[in-house]
């Protein structure tokens, strides 16, 4: 499809997200030079959300609990499905937005401007939900849990990447926090009358990676020491590592858990430490809708923008749209703004960059060009729908089975 063969609302949409891509672009930048953390992202919320509301939208902040969470609601002509756009924000530690979650919450706001200056009387409702945390903490699943997403038609959102892909998947995980507890001791005159909870984690550590051979290749499994003692000659009485666990769904991730976290038990019991265990929220496995997805991949080539196919094969992580995904119609499709991986220091420098602020200027528009199929094509919207209620309902099934 070429841009000759984009409709006249297209146009305008495209238009209008040129129209503010000045004022997008220093969002973005102002965010990227501001890296707030999980959960604190208050300067991010309030630069997402200020335009929003000076542009017409409804601002609800400290939605679901979470005080830097947000939803925007813009209502066009009654009667249309609501579309939610998801906005990230939060940095990682140390290297900041090397996910490219300034690009991410700007694009979501951006396709959201667009369609409201671009289509006054879009059928439809149009929410921007800032979803804080999603590198650590997972917003979306509590966002999920407190019926956030229960009225949504369909969520999407477009991150940057090395590659430009619609279908990608991703594995369901879980974060946890080992401590392991001993009896301190001097570690020469007397070790003795010790108990190191160093040498549980290590045994930790080494009966996990016993495990792997017994793995599904697609179960991924890594840790760090998060504290190994206090010095040398201290028998430590306590140590901590933190790890992530994945595995393709749910309920493998469940039973792969429980194998992790015996050979952790036992490992600490052989020495007569004490281990207690810490689990995060478990982070659902991404189910793509397709028909959506087409959709996505649609406008983008009809920009001149070459999709992709995703890794056959490993190449995926993980994120908390995938509980989003579980409960409505969900797309979490990719941009490419440069040739590094995520979660590097290259990756951090690239969504500052030109090339990343094309990119997000591009998802802005395919964001908003999607969200303007599924309100104005009560087919599209159907076939949408009718794909996610299929796999609902399949999925009732495999659990009563």
């Amino acid at each position: 499809m070429s841009m000759e063969h984009i409709s006249p609302d297209k146009l305008r949409i495209q238009q209008a997200v040129d129209d503010r891509d000045a004022q997008l672009r220093d969002i973005a930048l102002t965010i990227h030079a501001n890296p707030e953390l999980s959960f604190h992202e208050k300067k991010a919320a309030e630069w997402l959300t200020a335009p929003l509301q000076e542009a017409g939208f409804e601002v609800e902040r400290g939605i679901a609990g979470l005080e830097t969470a947000f939803r925007a609601t813009w209502e066009g002509r009654a009667g249309g499905p609501t579309i939610a756009l998801l906005a990230e924000y939060d940095a990682l530690p140390e290297i900041g937005h090397a996910c490219g979650h300034n690009l991410i919450g700007t694009s979501a706001v951006g396709a959201a401007l667009a369609l409201k200056d671009a289509i006054p009387d879009l059928p439809g409702r149009i929410v921007v939900l800032g979803t804080p945390a999603e590198e650590d903490g997972g917003g979306k699943i509590i966002m999920c849990e407190q019926g956030v997403f229960d009225n949504v038609d369909a969520a999407m959102m477009c991150h940057p990447h090395k590659s430009t892909m619609v279908l990608r998947g991703a594995l369901a995980c879980v974060d946890a926090t080992f401590s392991f507890y001993g009896k301190q001791a001097h570690a020469s005159s007397a070790p003795e009358k010790g108990i190191s909870a160093l040498d549980a984690m290590i045994n930790a550590f080494v009966a996990i990676n016993f495990l792997r051979q017994f793995c599904k290749e697609d179960v991924r499994i890594h840790g760090i020491i998060t504290k190994g003692g206090d010095a040398p000659n201290i028998v430590p009485d306590y140590c901590e590592a933190k790890f992530i666990i994945r595995a393709a769904t749910v309920r493998e991730l469940r039973e792969l858990t429980e194998k992790v976290y015996t050979a952790v038990r036992h490992s600490s019991e052989a020495v007569g430490a004490r281990t207690e265990i810490k689990e995060g929220l478990v982070y659902a496995e991404r189910n793509n809708n397709r028909a959506l997805a087409s959709l996505f991949a649609g406008n983008l080539e009809a920009m001149g923008i070459e999709v992709s196919e995703p890794p056959k094969k490993g190449g995926i992580g993980s994120s908390d749209i995938g509980n989003v995904s579980q409960v409505t119609a969900t797309i979490h499709p990719y941009i490419k703004i440069t040739e590094a991986g995520t979660h590097t220091s290259k990756f951090a420098v690239a969504t500052a960059s030109e090339d990343g602020l094309i990119g997000m200027n591009r998802a802005a528009k395919a964001l908003a060009m999607t969200a303007y199929d599924l309100c104005a094509d009560p087919e599209a919207l159907l076939q949408v729908r009718n794909e996610f209620e299929d796999w609902k309902k399949k999925q009732a099934e495999e659990v009563i089975s």
